[in-house]
């Protein structure tokens, strides 16, 4: 029984030591499951920040979003990025964001960096550099006039394609300490994406720059057309890898008419491009032997296309500008396409409308109406493709009724800057390539 009392005894010291060494078992378990969570979230706000970097689709764009989600991955209130000029050595573009109104007027004054001082020092040195205080950094110069002062920097390099393109530079975090390995972590795992979205958009700008080209080579330059007056005018979809099928033509026929045509062709590749330069050079040699009615013409071409090509659906007007005693006179015929607009001297805005037709490629048995309609000396017709005004959040009605305020507001223009207005400041949402061709009686 003695015995017995004495071990009860014995074991009470350990009891406390147990539940401290639990309790601080339990501490280091939640350090750690905190220190994951916010693991996790850095992660997570890396790849939300990745994709919102790959989303842009211009360079100045995918610059300032590496440099905004940046400062948000590690709450920087400064942050910038510098672009290298061809040698390597010098800063020939600075995007900086974080600074107020004042600083940036001030700072322009002064002129942006060159990639001097601490800057200076990452361009020789790209390895992460992190620096507590840059006043004491031994390669510190100072502040320029205006810059507002800054103790702590983060800097990485940027590389495309194995090459340094520029530097991110971060300075300042919101919450007064200096940036750790967590923050360089982080950052040059943004720079090690943002590399990839820098090569990628400037990619996509070969390839916008290509199919505008190739697209404008397939389009004609318009013939001296006088005594009439013509200008044209042709803009790609905002979408870089679009090529469309929007095309335009005039020709002045032996008749004495004026032969008008434009068109698109349903889809955005090659494919598109290739059936709109086939049906534009069918429809000029059909033009000179046939040449009236518009309907009958449209007519003949639909049976070509339907026999010897794959082309895709096609809407189209045709439409010849015919003497009509001391004037003259509209007289078209339409392939499911969107009416022409007519500019009266005195500033009057008119839609014409009329039974649309099939678009060609449907059903070549189907007739399409032809359709007259006067035309004043100094009249203006515009003719368009609906990528000038279609809007997904709008009615259609809307954006025909702000074209025309547009055209009659401008129509004293000459037609070249007429047609340039159209296509600058059009209703549409910019999805879709868009063709104009305007026309002006003579006076």
């Amino acid at each position: 029984m003695a015995g017995g009392k004495e071990g009860e005894g014995a074991e009470q010291p350990r009891r406390p030591d147990l539940m401290a060494r639990l309790d601080a078992a339990l501490d280091r378990i939640d350090e750690e499951l905190r220190a994951l969570a916010t693991a996790k979230e850095r992660v997570q706000s890396l790849l939300d920040a990745v994709v919102a970097i790959t989303r842009e689709v211009e360079l100045p764009a995918v610059l300032h979003r590496i440099v905004t989600t940046a400062m948000g991955l590690v709450g920087a209130r400064y942050g910038a990025l510098g672009v290298l000029d061809e040698s390597g050595e010098y800063l020939k573009q600075f995007i900086a964001a974080g600074l107020s109104e004042q600083e940036r007027a001030l700072l322009a004054e002064a002129g942006f960096p060159r990639g001097l001082g601490v800057l200076g020092h990452l361009i020789y040195h790209p390895e992460p550099l992190r620096v507590d205080d840059i006043p004491s950094h031994p390669a510190s110069v100072g502040f320029p006039p205006g810059h507002p002062r800054m103790r702590t920097l983060l800097g990485v390099a940027v590389s495309v394609r194995g090459e340094i393109y520029g530097d991110l530079y971060l300075s300042e975090r919101r919450d007064g300490r200096p940036f750790d390995v967590h923050d360089e972590n982080i950052v040059v795992a943004l720079a090690s994406a943002a590399g990839i979205a820098i090569e990628n958009v400037r990619l996509l700008e070969q390839v916008r720059v290509g199919s505008e080209q190739f697209q404008r080579l397939l389009l004609p330059t318009l013939p001296d057309m006088r005594p009439f007056d013509a200008a044209a005018i042709y803009k790609p979809a905002a979408e870089p890898h679009h090529v469309g099928g929007d095309w335009y033509d005039a020709i002045l026929l032996p008749d004495g008419a004026v032969a008008v045509v434009i068109g698109d062709v349903v889809g955005h590749d090659l494919h598109a491009a290739a059936a709109m330069a086939s049906t534009r050079h069918m429809l000029r040699a059909l033009l000179f032997a046939m040449r009236t009615p518009p309907s009958a013409v449209l007519a003949q071409l639909d049976l070509t296309l339907e026999a010897i090509t794959d082309n895709p659906v096609t809407t189209t007007s045709l439409a010849r500008i015919e003497p009509a005693g001391p004037a003259w006179r509209l007289h078209w015929s339409t392939a499911g396409h969107v009416p022409p607009l007519l500019i009266t001297p005195g500033g009057q805005a008119e839609y014409l409308f009329a039974e649309p037709g099939l678009p060609l490629n449907v059903n070549t048995e189907q007739h399409r109406p032809d359709h007259t309609h006067p035309l004043p000396r100094d009249a203006i017709v515009v003719f368009f493709t609906d990528g000038l005004i279609e809007h997904p959040d709008r009615p259609i009605d809307e954006s025909l009724n702000e074209l025309a305020e547009l055209a009659t507001t401008h129509a004293a223009l000459p037609l070249r800057d007429f047609v340039q207005v159209l296509a600058d400041h059009h209703p549409s949402d910019g999805h879709d390539d868009m063709a104009v061709l305007a026309l002006r009686t003579p006076r």
